[in-house]
Formats: C-alpha cells, structure tokens, sequence
C-alpha cells in the first residue's frame, strides 16, 4: 500500500488502533442563555489552560502551532459570535460552537492551496476540545502508550500528535491528511516517520498486526515477509545515516559543488512558522501568504494589525530577505465578509491583483502597512496573478501613490525591493518587458503548470497534466530566467517543485537565485546542492529541453542522480 510520506524515517512494529469516540451535537433549546453563556466561557478558560499545558511540555517548534490556535480560541469574532447564537436562537453552547467553527472549516476546506486547506484540521482541532469539555467528554490518553507501537488513526489533531510519546511511537499511519499539516509538520519536528492519505485501511487492520512503514516514500506493507523485513532495515541504516549528514548543513550556506550560491529560503503562512524556518537555516523568506490575515475574520484587518505581522516577521529574520506576496483572494479563496460575485470559472476571474486594483481602498491599507514595516528589515513586495505591463504599471502607480502619502504625513519608508509572481504564460512570455520593471522575478510554478496545461492539479480526471517535469514548461521557465539575468534582476521559485529532489539539478541548470520551500526540505535540498556541479547541471538541462515528454526528462535526472 503508498500513502503520502510526511515525515522521513523507516520502522516496523505492531499496530496500535485509536478509534476516537465521534462527537455528537444536537441542538437543544435552553431557558437560560445567561447560564449557558457562562457555561461557554467557563470550558472556553478551560480549553486554553489545556492548550497552554501543551505549550510548556512542547518544543518551540510546536509550542507556536499551539500559539496560533490559543489565538483562534481568544479570537473575539468568533468568541461573539457563538455567544450571539446561544442568545438570539436561545440554544445550547455546543451547537452553536459547531455552528460557527463549522462555517470557517467550510470555507477553508474550499481552498486550492493545499496549506491553507489544511488549516481547517487546527480549527477541527479546537472545536473538538471546546466540544468535549462542553460535553464532559474524555477520550484515549495517548500519553499512556508505553510499549513500542506504530499508531493508527483516521486522522490526527495537532492536540493528539502532540500527545504521542517518541519514546513509544515509532511512526505514525494516518488515513487522510497531506503534507502540510499540522501533524505532519509536528512528525517531522518531532522526527516520527509518518504517512497519511494512506486510504480506508481500518477495515483491514486490528491493534497487534505487524507492519513496515517508510515515511519518506509512503510505503505501507501488512505482515511483511522476513526477507522484506531485512530489505527495510538496510534502508533504514542508510536512511538514518543519511539524515546525519543532512543535518551537518544546518548553518552552512548553500553552495554547489562548483562553488555557485543559490539562497535556499522558506515559504510561510504566518509568524508562527518561523521557528521551524530558523531551526533549518533558512537564508530568507522566499514567500509570505498574507491571505491567513484576512480569512476567518469579519471584516478586513487594519493597518495595525497588518503592520504588527509584518514587523514581527521582518524583525525576526534580521537582514535576510523577506518576500510577502500581496492579497491573494478570489478563485477557491473567498471571504464571507466581501462581495464577490460569483464567477463561472473563478481561476481564470477576478482575484489575487485584479481584484485588489479594482478595490484599491482595500488594498492601500495592505500597502500602507508593507510600506511602513519596510523599516524592520529586508523588504521585498510581491504582487500575485500579473498578466501584463499594463496591470504591473498600475500597481506601480498605487504604491508610489501610497509612499508620497506617508511622506507627506512625515513616516518614514526604508529602502524595499517591488517583485512580481510569474504564473501565468503571458506574463512568461513578456518577462523581458516585465523584467525592466521590477527588482525579482518569483516562478509560481503550482499555478504555472496548471494554466500552462488548462488542468486544474485539484481534478483528479486531469491530475496526469500535472508535469512539472515536462519540456514545455522547463523551457518556459528557462525563458524567464535568461529575460530576469538579462535585465539584471534575480529570479526565484516558491511553488512544489522546488522541494522535489529530482528537480534540484534542473533548477541549478536553469540558473535559478533563489528557491522557496516548506522548512521540511531546507536540509535536504541544501545537501544535494553541495552535490552538484553547475555546468553538468547546465548540460542534463540542455538534453532535457530537447526531450519530447515527462518521462524522459525524469530517466536522465534519476540517471544523473544514480551517478553522484
């Protein structure tokens, strides 16, 4: 059986299998929603304090998941309104807390990206602990576990992967999830082998069954052979060997093995990603979503709040770059508090720069906080979706706009870098004229490959046209880098295929400045670097863009790798 490895390790043993009791929440009318709002805050207090009980046995690594969802959980919005349900429709506390968190996983689930989407399972997380004081519910304790087990679940909380004692758990299998979520990030903090996506397997499995798991290449194998049983050991000497050597370039920079710096920098959602990031040696942030600052809310966030995210951000990665990319709503990203008609083909409609040129009220208060915060450290603004000079000219305009006001009010504007997402094929092939413009290219290439393509990567009937490694593309991005050196400006890439291993010596070839990554692959990524020579990078490159498809140009990057 393959799931989706998460988190890199191989190990073997006997099953545990958590079978979670399912919550049930009815909606009962009450007599007195004075009593019951009290009741609401009372188990409120009581989820935080379990939360902060978390926090102080955790890393700080983990301890800043928990500080994100202690600040869902302190949200006055959502806070109001659940009390707002209990008093208007005169109900009881449980349902109206499933009610409103309900609606924000909703609305996350919706979502494209695949990080954002997963979000939703910390929202889960926290109704599912308000819930259960509510109810005085009491589930497994995990902690008990004290005999070697590789654990089973439908799925995982970060509240209960932070439960697992490493002591104990040698992996962990679960049957959905991805890999960006918070227990999957959690696994490869805590390094746990992890799978998750792995399928309906409760049916066929029971506590006690013996299995080998591998967490890097998803491999999960019921009562394996003994011949396959030392066949996974030898791997997992070699793994573990190799993880070592990945972890002696902590605070290396990341060089080629002919001497070339390629900054290996970190995508983010929020601030609280941070500690992972530095933990792995990151040399910059290479994209910073900002969209986790407007969804889940009622209304836009203020300048302050905005500013105060970016400061923290800024300020804590000192002088390396920091690359925040502007507002990208619309498409499967939509805010309950703001109008937007619906569209008929929403990827291709009004989001991500369009909307926020035809809203420009709205998006000067994000300008007038990125501006301001520009004197905290190493700003670099990206604007998202541009599809010609034309749109990047007005956005130009607006900024310029926004500066020469806040010199006016006597705020002081450091120097900042102004760089632009190129993710759809027009702009690819303008980026000789774009290139004058701005100071750095960023190559999205998750939307890059589907609107080069026409296939949505989310439609599993056109999931095979998702090929990064295909001719085309390669050679699109191939264009846009020799167009960014050309005009003198650096050229970057913040979507998956930065983190494939397979793709590592193309991106060198390609002449890539930058690559932007989960913290997860920085270690890896830079070790495999130090590998390569950059110019027979160059010439696996020239031989892959005369190759006819996909498959061709991975047999010579796995050929090429075979060989280092």
């Amino acid at each position: 059986m393959i799931g989706i490895g998460v988190s890199t390790g191989i190990c073997s043993g006997h099953i545990f299998k958590y079978e979670k009791k399912t919550i049930v929440v009815e909606k009962v009318s009450v007599t007195d929603t004075k009593l019951e709002l009290e009741r609401f805050n009372t188990n409120l207090d009581i989820s935080e304090k379990q939360i902060q009980e978390i926090m102080i046995n955790s890393n700080a690594e983990i301890a800043q998941i928990f500080e994100a969802h202690l600040e869902i959980l302190r949200d006055p919005e959502m806070k109001s309104s659940i009390e707002g349900i209990i008093t208007d429709e005169v109900i009881n506390a449980e349902y109206a807390v499933k009610q409103v968190i309900d609606g924000y996983v909703t609305m996350f689930e919706a979502i494209e990206d695949e990080y954002i989407r997963e979000r939703a399972a910390d929202l889960k997380d926290i109704a599912e602990r308000i819930l259960n004081n509510l109810l005085g519910n009491s589930d497994v304790d995990l902690k008990a576990i004290n005999e070697p087990t590789i654990f089973l679940a439908h799925d995982l909380t970060p509240s209960e992967t932070a439960q697992l004692n490493k002591k104990y758990v040698l992996g962990f299998i679960t049957e959905i999830g991805g890999k960006t979520s918070h227990s999957a990030i959690m696994a490869r903090t805590l390094e746990i082998p992890a799978i998750v996506g792995i399928g309906d397997v409760f049916p066929t499995l029971e506590t006690g069954d013996f299995v080998i798991m591998n967490g890097e290449t998803g491999e999960f194998i019921i009562n394996p052979d003994d011949q396959t049983v030392a066949s996974f050991e030898e791997k997992k000497l070699a793994l573990e060997l190799e993880r070592d050597i990945w972890n002696q370039f902590k605070n290396k920079e990341s060089i080629t093995a002919s001497g070339e710096h390629i900054e290996i920098a970190a995508n983010i959602g929020s601030a609280e990603d941070l500690d992972a990031v530095l933990s792995k040696g990151a040399e910059g942030i290479g994209l910073f979503r900002t969209e986790f600052l407007y969804m889940g809310k009622s209304d836009f966030p203020d300048e302050a709040t905005q500013l105060g995210v970016y400061k923290a951000v800024l300020e804590r990665m000192g002088d390396k770059p920091v690359v925040i990319r502007t507002l990208d709503i619309g498409g499967d990203k939509e805010l309950d508090y703001f109008d937007m008609p619906k569209e008929l083909n929403p990827f291709l409609g009004n989001r991500a720069i369009r909307l926020c040129l035809g809203h420009k009220d709205m998006f000067k208060v994000q300008l007038r906080a990125l501006l301001k915060s520009s004197i905290y450290g190493n700003l670099h603004i990206m604007l998202p979706m541009i599809a010609t000079v034309d749109e990047l000219r007005e956005a130009k305009e607006l900024i310029r706009e926004v500066e020469n006001e806040l010199k006016i009010e006597k705020i002081e504007v450091a120097d900042y870098k102004l760089g632009i997402m190129l993710e759809i094929p027009a702009a690819v092939f303008a980026a000789n004229i774009l290139a004058k413009e701005v100071d750095f290219f960023s190559i999205g290439t998750n939307d890059l490959i589907q609107y080069t393509f026409a296939a949505d990567r989310m439609n599993d009937n056109v999931s095979y046209l998702y090929q990064p490694y295909n001719p085309s593309l390669l050679n699109m991005i191939d264009f846009v880098s020799k167009a960014a050196h050309k005009a003198g400006i650096w050229v970057g890439m913040c979507g998956e295929m930065c983190s494939e291993v397979n793709a590592i010596p193309l991106l060198i070839g390609l002449g890539l400045d930058e690559l932007s990554m989960n913290a997860s692959s920085i270690l890896k990524t830079r070790y495999m670097m130090s590998k390569i020579n950059k110019k027979d990078a160059k010439a696996l490159l020239d031989r892959a863009l005369e190759c006819e498809n996909q498959a061709q140009v991975l047999a010579l990057t796995e050929e090429y790798l075979g060989g280092l």
